[in-house]
């Protein structure tokens, strides 16, 4: 018999990545799968939070009971054990805001709950894998530019998780742009780094928020201003790569910052 020449077909993987998004939110897995080489694949299970509507309409600003109640259960321990019946890699959780209302000791009381349903599959969030991006790229001193649907209260919650993670927070605040992210270009978000968080000369920057659009302009801003640019996809991205064992791939990734030239210094790889 001839030898079939068969055609890509997705099953040959070096990782495949679960992600548990909002359930009107396309952000994390558009980045995602921006940034993905060939070989890795994206998988979502969704989780209603009540701030948004559908078609991804919110408030200019979200109320913070619907920020606590996406990681209570039992939706979002439901979501990660649906995903981990599946043979992914590594889960990585694509909401920024219920992290900066827990604070870092509830999100860890967060992670060993979930970690009782991903049947071993590692787990990681934005907030804990920014931080493991802030330590592998030597920065100290940080910037945090949110969303314009964070409030200056939920701002100041997510500065007070950095700080108590040892980082200094040079500036932090939602930025001035339209309140809607299908208003948000990266013309505009650069602007805004580049006018209002720059002149605080921090070491890194980190866009937060998983449903704002980031990652196109990181590339660009690393080569024009003299620190690290970190987003909330990049940085979830990348830490969950490291978890997967997938190190080599995340290696292969070029423009989307220098992230992706370092290992987390844990030694995950």
């Amino acid at each position: 018999m001839p030898n079939v020449q068969a055609e890509r077909d997705g099953w040959e993987a070096e990782a495949r990545v679960g992600v548990v998004v909002p359930h009107a939110d396309v952000g994390p897995e558009s980045e995602f799968q921006a940034i993905a080489p060939d070989d890795v694949f994206i998988h979502a299970s969704r989780v209603h939070f009540a701030a948004m509507r559908p078609g991804g309409e919110m408030d200019p600003k979200i109320p913070h009971d619907p920020v606590r109640a996406f990681v209570e259960p039992p939706l979002i321990d439901d979501a990660v054990e649906l995903l981990a019946a599946s043979p992914l890699d590594v889960i990585a959780l694509g909401f920024t805001s219920s992290a900066y209302v827990l604070g870092a000791s509830g999100e860890k009381e967060l992670f060993d709950r979930l970690a009782q349903r991903t049947r071993g599959i590692p787990l990681t969030a934005t907030t804990a894998a920014a931080v493991t991006g802030f330590t592998a790229l030597g920065a100290r001193k940080v910037a945090i530019v949110n969303p314009p649907w964070f409030d200056d209260r939920l701002s100041g919650l997510g500065a007070d998780y950095f700080t108590e993670q040892g980082f200094t927070v040079v500036h932090h605040g939602p930025c001035g742009l339209p309140s809607n992210q299908k208003l948000i270009t990266p013309e505009a978000l650069s602007d805004w780094i580049r006018t209002t968080v720059a002149d605080h000369r921090p070491d890194a920057v980190l866009v937060a928020g998983n449903g704002i659009r980031a990652v196109g302009v990181i590339q660009a801003l690393e080569k024009e201003l003299d620190f690290a640019v970190l987003t909330a996809n990049q940085a979830l991205f990348w830490h969950a790569l490291h978890l997967a064992g997938a190190g080599g791939a995340a290696a292969r990734i070029t423009g989307y910052g220098r992230l992706f030239e370092t290992a987390p210094r844990d030694g995950t790889s």
